[in-house]
């Protein structure tokens, strides 16, 4: 029988996490902070070359305790893939390398327990999946870097969606905006197009969504300078289409804001991911875009990621045109 080794049991657990970290892990242990909890199968696709690799590495952080995890059941039987989310010394990993200090005695247990009986779990893993699954095309293809991910909670406060420090703020909760499930930008060949997620699972009556379109006119109209496409993700063509109906007879000219669509069972049938052309823009002939080709307009985020001064701002159309 092999003897415990001493000495590894007078490291600290944080010190022991912290020298056999990789900076893959590190992205892994950030997406987790930020966004809650991943499958095994959307970690392995974003950052494993092999399903086998990634289960494996996972073990060893749950080792480590760096993360923990829970297996859902299906209501017809058998169970969903391990669902991760982190562990306390996982926050105190993340929470140390962003100098926030330490976490609370128990924030990875309260986190753990919201997230197992969240009613719309489905609804954040479809979200989540959308950015994993464009982390997956970055790992496959040198050029392209999912160069930015928000999560929803970022918008929850007041004034997250104004930039110039106004009155604005204040008015924020009157103001009836959006609350967008996510954000990101995605970079491609030196391009970079910003962009707003909304996850649809089909639960909700489609003139909600169209509500939504409403919503982030608004809070354009107010913005002025930058305006985002906004990603509606559907569960099925057949309902993409009869919101493409429902749009056009509540915008025959031009919808308010830039929406593109595409749905997952049309993502699965033909294998692409949201980096591809697969999103429809409304009001456009063309056939379905690239991401990077999507309209957008932003001077604030061109400079951020392309620092050079000759780089020319507004490079696509906005709206439903259809050049």
């Amino acid at each position: 029988m092999n003897k415990p080794n001493k000495r590894a049991a007078l490291v600290p657990p944080l010190l022991r996490l912290q020298t056999s970290i990789t900076s893959r892990d590190d992205r892994l242990l950030g997406w987790l902070y930020d966004h809650g909890v991943l499958t095994t199968d959307q970690i392995a696709k974003a950052l494993f070359s092999s399903l086998d690799f990634a289960q494996r590495r996972l073990l060893r952080l749950t080792v480590l305790g760096a993360v923990t995890r829970f297996r859902p059941n299906k209501l017809d039987g058998g169970s969903h893939p391990y669902h991760y989310v982190l562990a306390q010394l996982g926050y105190e990993h993340v929470m140390g390398q962003h100098g926030h200090g330490l976490p609370k005695r128990d924030q990875a247990r309260r986190r753990y327990q919201s997230l197992i009986s969240r009613p719309d779990l489905p609804h954040l893993l479809g979200t989540n999946g959308v950015f994993t699954d464009l982390a997956a095309y970055e790992r496959t293809h040198p050029g392209t870097k999912l160069a930015e991910w928000r999560p929803a909670s970022a918008f929850h406060e007041p004034g997250a969606l104004f930039r110039d420090g106004s009155d604005h703020r204040l008015m924020t909760k009157f103001l009836g905006l959006p609350r967008p499930d996510g954000a990101g930008a995605w970079t491609e060949d030196g391009n970079t197009v910003a962009f707003f997620v909304e996850y649809d699972t089909g639960t909700e009556r489609l003139n909600v969504l169209t509500d939504k379109v409403a919503k982030y006119g608004l809070l354009f109209s107010y913005a002025k300078t930058w305006s985002w496409p906004v990603l509606f993700v559907l569960p099925t063509a057949l309902r993409e289409r009869h919101w493409h109906d429902r749009l056009h007879a509540a915008y025959p000219n031009q919808a308010p804001a830039v929406v593109v669509t595409t749905a997952t069972d049309y993502l699965t049938r033909l294998g692409k991911t949201p980096a591809e052309d697969v999103w429809q823009v409304l009001g456009s002939t063309r056939p379905r875009r690239r991401l990077i080709e999507l309209p957008y307009r932003d001077p604030d985020h061109d400079t951020r990621w392309h620092p050079p001064p000759d780089r020319t701002v507004d490079r696509r159309p906005m709206g439903g045109a259809t050049a």
